[in-house]
């Protein structure tokens, strides 16, 4: 029996970061942008959760998600 792939879920506002060459591993929270004069956006709020501070992939994952549903909750 073949296994299946896990499928990827889409997070709005939260992206992966695997980065070996300087060990930087977690998650990263992008939200509330805001336009700026020149005509780019920019991230209100911005936040790095990483692996080892949250002890693990999973947990990083859930601090992330509730920190963006707190955002999102005040706004």
């Amino acid at each position: 029996m073949k296994r299946r792939r896990s499928q990827t879920v889409r997070r709005r506002g939260i992206n992966r970061i695997d980065q070996p060459s300087t060990r930087t591993h977690g998650w990263f929270v992008r939200a509330g942008f805001y336009k700026r004069r020149d005509g780019s956006y920019l991230p209100r709020h911005r936040k790095f959760f990483g692996d080892v501070t949250y002890g693990g992939k999973r947990r990083a994952l859930r601090a992330a998600r509730a920190y963006l549903a707190k955002l999102e909750s005040a706004a």
